[in-house]
């Protein structure tokens, strides 16, 4: 990757006839000569940081018309990515954005990597490594809450108290090596102070942590398995759930062959609800497959639905299906409660979560909703009234410092030589530098941005 040239890449999501504006992004030294090359701005407009131009977009040679287009110019530094940026708003579709990029790559821009805008804005000090994880946690927010959270990351409100943090350990550090290089010179090192610093510190750190799960839980939400033996209504479940039609639905068992999947919002979380076919033992070699996938699903859902037809309560059928599914958290829902309602003392004791629906009355349906949310928040996950939450890498990083903070707290108990302590801080230093890009490798970036989509 090399700095300090032009990049350029289509920053919008480009589909034939699905959209009305298409933006080609530049960004570097030369991104202001390239569009002067190739825009023409009829009249009078002043070609100024942050004012909107409308013209023409031509080949530079030939004087052959690309589009008819805004051009929209940022000098540095008030810019994204601190550098020089020019974007050109074309008509959407394919031939006006892809002409107008190949054009800027004949000028000499570079085709940007993924990600390779917003690393810019991390390297040149415009955002930290926080904030650049969380523009990509707002670019793929599947809900409300999730896209808050982004944005409170995006506004440095995790950055602020890892920094704190960070500056704590720093003092320490200073501190403890002040009584190395200048021992006859200062007063001993007072241990208590140190040890009760020390565990405000890790107070705060365990604090950050702790918003680890929730935070994955609105980032990935809930993949949710519905289950049970064919006819029992879950598709229709699914259908009047989702409020559409997503699954066939016939009198017919075994009509669903394969894992239906529909995205729905419960709670603020994003859930994942997919319809299986019919648990069943069938010499049918296409609906085999089905079943097997239905089990796979089952196995992989952080929550089950296991469905019950009323009428005919629980048999051996349900037994069996319960026994390959009960490692799961699962909701037993009773269906069909407007044929019939199953004689209670049948129902497995240990089951103790259990709702009634009615799918083709479309009842039950809140309720449901209300046991998922329980279930999520009897598993600790709260998902509500976070002002941050750190993600995957962020929560490795500061289980490393944390794991230091210890060892820092059991070289005080068992009075080691004060140079015993500066390594552990040190190393907790690195890990929570790690988190906010003061101190970070050059893999580490790469793997971050390259989960970027090209073009942010």
């Amino acid at each position: 990757m090399t700095w300090g040239d032009t990049i350029v890449a289509i920053a919008t999501a480009i589909a034939p006839q699905q959209g009305s504006i298409g933006v080609v992004r530049l960004s570097g030294p030369e991104a202001v000569a390239i569009a002067r090359r190739l825009f023409t701005a009829p009249g009078r407009q002043v070609w100024e940081s942050h004012r909107v131009l409308y013209g023409q977009i031509r080949h530079p040679q030939s004087q052959t018309l690309v589009d008819e287009a805004l051009l929209l110019l940022m000098l540095a530094p008030r810019s994204y990515t601190k550098e020089d940026v020019a974007e050109f708003h074309c008509h959407g579709g394919l031939m006006p954005v892809q002409q107008t990029l190949q054009l800027c790559l004949e000028s000499g821009a570079r085709l940007a990597q993924p990600g390779e805008f917003t690393l810019r804005a991390f390297l040149n000090g415009r955002l930290d490594l926080t904030q650049a994880e969380s523009v990509q946690d707002l670019v793929g927010a599947q809900s409300p809450q999730a896209a808050q959270l982004a944005l409170s990351g995006l506004r440095g409100k995790l950055a602020q108290p890892l920094r704190r943090l960070r500056q704590d350990c720093l003092d320490l550090l200073a501190e403890i090596e002040a009584r190395i290089d200048f021992e006859e010179d200062l007063p001993p090192l007072e241990i208590g102070a140190v040890a009760q610093g020390l565990s405000q510190i890790q107070k705060e750190l365990a604090a950050i942590l702790a918003t680890a799960e929730q935070g994955e839980l609105l980032r990935a939400g809930l993949k949710v398995a519905i289950v049970g033996r064919p006819n029992v209504g879950k598709s229709s479940l699914l259908n009047a759930w989702s409020q559409c039609d997503r699954a066939i639905v016939t009198d017919l068992p075994g009509t669903t062959r394969d894992v239906v999947e529909s995205r729905l919002i419960v709670g603020g979380i994003p859930v994942q609800v997919l319809d299986t076919a019919g648990i069943r033992e069938t010499e049918d070699r296409v609906e085999k497959i089905g079943v097997e996938r239905s089990r796979r699903a089952a196995e992989e859902a952080d929550l089950v639905l296991l469905v019950l037809d009323a009428q005919q309560g629980w048999t051996e059928r349900e037994r069996l299906i319960y026994e390959q599914v009960r490692r799961r958290p699962l909701i037993l829902v009773i269906n069909k409660i407007d044929l019939g309602r199953p004689d209670p003392q049948s129902l497995p004791p240990e089951i103790t979560l259990r709702i009634q629906t009615s799918a083709a009355q479309n009842q039950g349906i809140a309720e449901l909703e209300e046991a998922i949310l329980t279930l999520v928040h009897q598993d600790r996950l709260q998902a509500q009234n976070l002002d941050f939450a750190v993600n995957q890498r962020q929560a490795a990083a500061l289980t490393r410092a944390q794991l230091s903070l210890n060892q820092v707290e059991a070289t005080l108990t068992e009075n080691l030589p004060l140079d015993f302590l500066t390594i552990d801080l040190r190393a907790a230093l690195q890990a929570l530098g790690e988190v906010t890009g003061e101190e970070v490798t050059e893999s580490v970036l790469d793997r971050i941005f390259s989960r970027f989509c090209i073009g942010k």
